[in-house]
């Protein structure tokens, strides 16, 4: 038995496909416009690296008009262009010291107070009796902030930002380790003679 098939819609706007025009820059729904491949030149890494100490992202670095994709900077670190590498390293470093800088001014922002009336009662001079409050979700946003930075800047520059570890061994109460062996002396059997 054939199953019957349901009727064709029409194409409306909101359900036609995307047709490639030659030209248009028009893409599927769902498929993202790839960048052409950007060939590598001195200038731009170091235009790149310049935003990257900046404090953006690479995500938002590529999105840029006359950026290259991400991908095409990730090839580029690859090894074979070894002053870009370099100079990468040294953006990602600068870009962690300015997240260390943001760390201070966001726990330095006043913007987490807020003055409220309290009870709404006037004083004899008429003036409101206010008390200073802070505001919890301005006072965990800031806290999430803040993390956020330091985990990033404790990645990019471990040996700067990282936690210490440090791994000791000791014995009871500080002292040394103290290593106890024995040893057990065993009579060995008589061989047997072989004839």
């Amino acid at each position: 038995m054939v199953k019957p098939t349901a009727p064709k819609k029409a194409p409306t706007k909101a359900n036609k496909p995307a047709t490639a025009v030659k030209g248009a820059g028009v893409v599927a729904p769902g498929k993202q416009q790839r960048k052409p491949k950007t060939e590598y030149t001195a200038e731009l890494a170091s235009q790149i690296c310049d935003h990257i100490a900046s404090g953006l992202p690479l995500r938002a670095i590529a999105a840029m008009p006359g950026m290259p994709a991400l991908s095409t900077m990730m090839v580029w670190l690859d090894g074979r262009h070894a002053e870009f590498t370099e100079q990468y390293a040294r953006a990602r470093e600068a870009q962690a010291d300015k997240m260390a800088e943001e760390i201070l001014s966001i726990a330095d922002e006043e913007c987490t107070m807020v003055r409220s009336d309290k009870h709404g009662s006037k004083d004899d001079d008429g003036a409101g009796n206010t008390e200073v409050l802070f505001d919890a979700t301005a006072v965990a946003r800031n806290r999430l902030r803040v993390d956020a930075r330091k985990w990033l800047a404790s990645k990019m520059a471990p040996k700067k930002y990282g936690d210490k570890i440090q791994a000791e061994h000791s014995g009871p109460n500080g002292g040394a380790i103290e290593v106890r062996s024995t040893v057990r002396l065993v009579k060995a059997a008589p061989a047997e003679s072989q004839e």
